[in-house]
């Protein structure tokens, strides 16, 4: 099995409403993903971190092998929740994929 997380901070430009608005949008379209994409295991999204934390998001999600991430990246649903949901309103991200 692989691990895949990811954590994003969202851009300063956005108040606490639109964060929240945002983070919601994150969370529903990357967990609608499940069941969509061959190999996907699991997929869950944090939109509520601690106050100690210095990130907005979490992705944490599981897949078959490698082969079923890399396949992840691509996928034309996955890709339209990147481009549409992520992307736009992110300023940073930090990834660590790992074997389990």
């Amino acid at each position: 099995m692989v691990k895949h997380v990811i954590l994003w901070n969202l851009k300063d430009e956005f108040d606490a409403t639109e964060k929240e608005s945002i983070k919601k949008g994150i969370k529903e379209g990357l967990e609608g993903l499940k069941g969509k994409i061959p190999g996907l295991l699991e997929i869950k999204v944090n939109i509520c971190p601690l106050a100690s934390s210095n990130c907005d998001v979490m992705l944490d999600s599981s897949f078959e092998d490698e082969a079923s991430l890399k396949g992840y990246a691509v996928h034309p649903e996955h890709v339209a929740v990147a481009d549409g949901k992520v992307r736009p309103y992110t300023k940073s991200r930090v990834c660590m994929d790992y074997e389990v």
